[in-house]
């Protein structure tokens, strides 16, 4: 037996709830030696006020990880479907400091 079938498979299951997802349209990214912080924002136009709707916190590897699988279907999607155009006039402010944002 060769070591790709010797190894284990993972089940993962998906909760029903989990399944519908959130929406969010603001990412604030922060980081310290050991950990990646990424909130993500629902933002309403015209609301003076946001909420964090999600909160995942990744190891720097982890993020890396996700940062190189975030690509690989950036690139795939626009592949198939045209570039993604980004919107340079944007109406969210850019004041969260030194946190980064996406």
């Amino acid at each position: 037996m060769d070591k790709k079938n010797s190894e284990k498979k993972v089940n993962i299951e998906l909760d029903e709830k989990i399944a519908e997802g959130t929406y969010s349209n603001l990412a604030i990214i922060n980081h310290s030696i050991s950990e990646f912080v990424i909130d993500f924002v629902n933002l309403m136009p015209g609301s003076p006020k946001a909420r964090v709707k999600s909160r995942i916190i990744l190891t720097p590897e982890h993020a890396k990880r996700f940062h190189k699988a975030l690509d690989d279907n950036i690139k795939r999607f626009e592949k198939s479907t045209g570039e993604i155009k980004i919107n340079k006039t944007s109406s969210i402010p850019l004041n969260f400091g030194t946190q980064g944002e996406a």
